[in-house]
């Protein structure tokens, strides 16, 4: 049967690869792999310091003996793209020897060393996706490979941590969440992503249609109404049900700075559906 620990195995598995898990597995469950990746990581990073020079700060945090990092950092790290290569300069110095080798090739070409846009236009058919999918939010070259190659894989990896951060992260969701300016950050990253693909993720739609009714409109307002003008059209019973009954709610018994919040986020969706559907319409006819 599904027992626990199976499910949060399958679930890990489905985060990496989710084209390799077709059952549906439940939406909450217990974290069993909090930190699995937490030794790695500093390992490699007393690596990189290592080589790069010989400090006291490497040597502890190999040892294991330094205080651990902050969560703030370990939350940026999920949306920076870490380098496999543990010599930096040592990169840099043979990226133009090493450039040739690259373009001339069929092997894949390490998302790390994508600096330029000719880059990915030499390279766009042998892009090594980084494992921290967060890290494709705040990198253009890369929301432009989604943009161009619709990679079913890349969007699924992407659903799934997406939601994974949303809900563990989610401050009004969470008891005793300290984080809540984290939060906003990472909420900012992901409509900024959202207006640079110019439509919405699916992970953000399912949390807004499941938390908005538990929302108090007042903590992340601002992002959580950015948020709501980019989810995609769809039946209008769905949008009444899970959009306009929980804003309502608000709506009524709220200032004059949030009415006018929520029309002017409504406005913006309004006018995102109609740019959707005149690209839509575009396309048909041209084709």
């Amino acid at each position: 049967g599904m027992q626990s620990h199976l499910q949060a195995l399958l679930s890990l598995y489905k985060l990496f690869c989710p084209e390799q898990v077709t059952i549906t597995l439940p939406g909450k469950m217990k974290t069993y792999f909090k930190n699995s990746e937490g030794p790695w990581k500093a390992a490699i990073t007393a690596v990189r310091q290592r080589n790069q020079r010989t400090s006291p700060l490497s040597q502890a945090v190999f040892l294991g003996t330094s205080q651990p990092q902050s969560r703030k950092r370990k939350w940026n790290a999920q949306l920076v793209i870490s380098a496999n290569s543990a010599n930096t300069s040592h990169l840099e110095e043979d990226r133009e020897k090493n450039c040739f080798y690259l373009y001339s090739t069929n092997e894949s070409f390490p998302v790390e060393q994508l600096q330029t846009f000719p880059q990915l236009l030499k390279n766009i058919h042998r892009l090594e996706f980084p494992s921290q999918m967060g890290s494709v939010l705040t990198n253009p070259l890369l929301l432009h490979y989604m943009n161009c190659v619709k990679d079913e894989s890349i969007y699924l990896r992407l659903y799934y941590w997406m939601g994974q951060m949303l809900q563990e992260e989610c401050t009004w969701c969470v008891v005793d969440n300290p984080y809540e300016e984290e939060f906003k950050s990472f909420l900012e990253t992901v409509y900024k992503a959202e207006c640079f693909l110019q439509e919405g993720f699916s992970a953000c739609e399912e949390f807004l249609y499941k938390t908005l009714p538990l929302w108090d409109g007042f903590c992340c307002r601002s992002e959580i109404l950015r948020l709501v003008s980019w989810i995609p059209l769809s039946s209008f019973s769905d949008i009444k049900s899970y959009l306009y009954d929980p804003l309502a709610q608000l709506f009524f018994t709220s200032s004059i700075y949030f009415k006018c919040s929520v029309l002017e986020s409504l406005k913006e969706l309004l006018q995102n559906w109609l740019n959707c559907n005149v690209i839509q319409m575009d396309l048909e006819f041209s084709s």
